[in-house]
């Protein structure tokens, strides 16, 4: 009974650490070439895999969960009722708890490239209809209509007609990159930190 409060204690203590980590790396986002200004790349998911890998699947959830509700707190609702972090909630929780189940089942390096690999097309594919469908008519109303958001892909791209070609030709593909990243990522830097995060003597 005591050592598993003593395990308890230290998963929470460990998924604290580890909200804090994302929450700072999801403050250290950046824009790329060839997207619009509104679009940042981050590596927060980094953080919230390891604690998947490390922890299970819910405790990374948690993870992706809890940055959020921090971002949102000291950021704010703003005018699009906060769509930008529920946004990046749902695609985040769903790359994770996907990654981390099929890691959960098969926990070798070459599970470990399967789970990111299939996580990372989840959380690509998911990606469009949440944007297509509920993310960019948030944006509309926020941000003066269609035709704004559309403006800003089409000073990249003027041949662009609509947003659906829009997101399929801008969104889908930097999604993907940003799960390859963070999938890359993981995988190398896993191995190593493994050991302090599930409190295993090497």
């Amino acid at each position: 009974m005591k050592n598993q409060k003593r395990i308890s204690t230290r998963k929470i203590v460990i998924i604290g650490m580890m909200t804090a980590i994302a929450t700072v790396v999801y403050y250290l986002d950046f824009g790329v070439p060839l997207m619009p200004g509104f679009i940042k790349l981050d590596f927060s998911n980094v953080i919230s895999l390891l604690t998947g890998f490390a922890l299970g699947p819910i405790e990374g959830v948690v993870v992706c969960l809890l940055k959020n509700l921090i971002h949102v707190l000291i950021k704010g609702f703003g005018t699009t009722m906060g769509i930008g972090d529920i946004f990046d909630f749902v695609t985040s929780a769903f790359f994770v708890l996907v990654a981390a189940t099929i890691y959960k089942r098969h926990k070798t390096k070459k599970g470990a490239i399967v789970a990111t690999l299939i996580g990372m097309v989840a959380f690509t594919v998911i990606s469009l209809p949440l944007n297509y469908f509920i993310v960019y008519p948030i944006y509309f109303k926020a941000y003066g209509g269609e035709a704004a958001i559309l403006g800003a892909y089409k000073e990249i791209m003027p041949s662009v007609k609509s947003t659906f070609a829009a997101l399929c030709i801008f969104n889908l593909p930097f999604t993907f990159i940003k799960g390859l990243l963070c999938s890359l990522i993981t995988i190398i830097i896993y191995k190593p930190l493994s050991p302090i995060l599930k409190g295993n003597k090497q």
